[in-house]
């Protein structure tokens, strides 16, 4: 199969990657640039373990084809640990028992940083239909969407992550 040279941004950085028709965006994350959040969960857009953004939008990396995403902007976890916001999801999944075993949180906390994004204050429902993708074995869901409605609100007053408590 003939490969094709594409150009990608990833997590802020250009990259140039040969990939024929076959080979998938998650293919080329984690074999090819390392980016080892983007888990390979089912390979078939079931389990939401390869959430991305690409162009800003969620999107699974696995179901994408590599050779048709010249000139995009992609943005896996790694990518998206700079910002405080990410941070505070994070410590909030933490801090609610929301990530287990750990496999299904890289790609849940893509897809809540999406919903965070477009929806700063959003309903229970609001959260279930945004991680209505990911799939998780080990929460039941409810700690998820805690540390998601709990981060919501850390952010609206301004909250970041490793905020220091003082006494005095």
């Amino acid at each position: 199969m003939t490969s094709k040279l594409i150009q990608l941004t990833v997590n802020g950085r250009e990259e140039h990657i040969a990939a024929d028709r076959l080979t998938t965006l998650q293919q080329v994350l984690r074999e090819k640039l390392d980016c080892t959040t983007v888990k390979d969960g089912c390979t078939q857009g079931g389990c939401g373990a390869c959430s991305v953004l690409v162009d800003g939008e969620l999107a699974l990396a696995c179901l994408l084809p590599a050779s048709r995403l010249e000139g995009a902007e992609v943005t896996t976890l790694e990518g998206l640990n700079e910002s405080n916001s990410v941070g505070v999801i994070q410590e909030c999944f933490v801090e609610h028992s929301a990530a287990q075993c750990g496999f299904c949180t890289s790609g849940m906390i893509v897809s809540v940083k999406a919903l965070l994004d477009e929806n700063p204050a959003p309903s229970d429902d609001d959260v279930m239909e945004a991680i209505s993708g990911n799939l998780c074995r080990c929460t039941g869901y409810l700690p998820i969407i805690e540390a998601v409605k709990s981060a919501a609100t850390k952010l609206a007053k301004g909250g970041t992550p490793h905020e220091q408590k003082t006494s005095g």
